[in-house]
């Protein structure tokens, strides 16, 4: 009787073994590369990249939106008027607004309102320094 290692060594596999092999192992390598291995096609590829970008877009305006919104001289009751507002209705209040709305564009940034209410809903007005004091000047 043959040990294991006999039978390796004696073992000589067909050309049709050897290629169904080959086919095996590529098949495999693809399933666990585009299961788990984070492997995509070039189109997913393209439609997540210009997701990221459409997102990062409105986080941008978003953010523009809540420093304009805030510096704006009538911040403190627009704050107030838009923690009043219903949750579902505040994108509407800040597009209607106008402050995710930038030069030279007829509609808002999408999705900008919806993360510039959600930031303002949460924030405090600040408070303002008094940007009216005489800075110190030196003596010469």
């Amino acid at each position: 009787m043959m040990s294991v290692g006999e039978k390796w060594q004696a073992y000589h596999p067909s050309k049709g073994v050897w290629f169904w092999s080959c086919v095996a192992s590529c098949v495999l390598t693809m399933i666990v590369g585009f299961s788990w291995g984070g492997w995509v096609t070039g189109g997913s590829a393209t439609e997540q990249a210009d997701l990221a970008a459409k997102q990062a877009s409105a986080q941008l305006a978003a953010n523009i939106c809540v420093h304009r919104f805030l510096s704006a001289p009538n911040a403190a009751s627009s704050l107030a008027e838009l923690k009043k507002t219903d949750s579902w209705k505040r994108d509407s209040f800040v597009s209607d607004g106008g402050w995710v709305t930038f030069a030279k564009m007829e509609k808002p940034v999408a999705g900008a309102a919806d993360l510039c209410a959600e930031e303002l809903a949460s924030a405090e007005l600040p408070v303002a320094s008094d940007m009216t004091a005489p800075q110190q000047q030196a003596v010469n």
